[in-house]
């Protein structure tokens, strides 16, 4: 069973103290059938650049699907922007560079569906732990 201990199950972090712990915000996209490849790449380095202006924002990582489980429900692309703590996403939602990279992304109209889930992530750890 799970338990807030362990971290598993479906547990929110709301009520917990989530300060300095990172956020992962995860971005499931599928672009529009028109978009052309230099549009995509206009979207990841748009994104990608929000490293070096946005204090905070200290991972950046995307790529497409290749699952062979047809589960990704029309969805092709994976965004994936790692911050140094909730209070740190909480500055990049409405900070103006991330604002103005969204009008402008909105204006290419190069996006037919987004899905956005964060969470901070529990019981990280690899084969040796």
């Amino acid at each position: 069973m799970a338990t807030p201990e362990t971290g598993e199950g479906d547990l929110s972090a709301r009520g917990k103290n989530v300060e300095n712990q990172i956020v992962r915000h995860v971005l499931l996209v599928r672009f529009q059938d028109g978009a052309a490849e230099d549009q995509l790449r206009g979207v990841f380095t748009g994104l990608r650049e929000m490293l070096h202006k946005i204090d905070g924002v200290i991972g950046f990582e995307h790529g497409s699907n290749n699952s062979p489980e047809g589960l990704n429900c029309g969805l092709t692309h994976i965004i994936v922007i790692t911050f140094a703590s909730v209070q740190a996403r909480d500055a990049y939602l409405p900070h103006p560079e991330h604002l103005n990279f969204a009008e402008r992304i909105g204006r290419e109209n190069i996006i037919r569906e987004l899905l956005v889930l964060d969470y901070i992530p529990q019981n990280v750890g690899g084969r040796d732990t």
